[in-house]
């Protein structure tokens, strides 16, 4: 059996001559770092909607992205355009399995812990 490795995403906030700047980091991450201008995009990462969705793919493990809408009682496009922001910060990653004729996209969630840091 294959050891669980913890990954993480690092948020660092700086005060930036009076406005919050964020700067997103994977650990233990391929993928590309984010640095953004701006708080907008950490306020909406930290929506209670997110929060659900990471909650939802973590506790039931929906089949895919209408599965997860389903559960949730939400509309599918708003919850695709939610995996979509999740996944470009690399909190969740999408499946391609293959059913019978179809594909779906399973969603599931790469990160155990997201850390922020506040620089003042």
């Amino acid at each position: 059996i294959m050891a669980h490795k913890i990954k993480n995403l690092e948020i660092t906030i700086s005060d930036d001559k009076g406005t919050f700047s964020a700067f997103f980091k994977r650990i233990a991450g391929e993928k590309a770092d984010y640095d953004f201008k701006g708080i907008a995009s950490l306020r909406s990462l930290l929506s209670n909607e997110k929060a659900r969705i990471i909650h939802t793919i973590k506790s039931r493990s929906p089949k895919s992205i209408y599965d997860l809408a389903k559960i949730l009682g939400r509309d599918f496009k708003a919850v695709f355009e939610d995996i979509k922001f999740l996944e470009q910060f690399g909190i969740v990653d999408l499946v391609k399995e293959k059913t019978g004729g179809r594909e779906r996209l399973k969603p599931i969630n790469i990160i155990d812990s997201i850390k922020i840091n506040l620089k003042f």
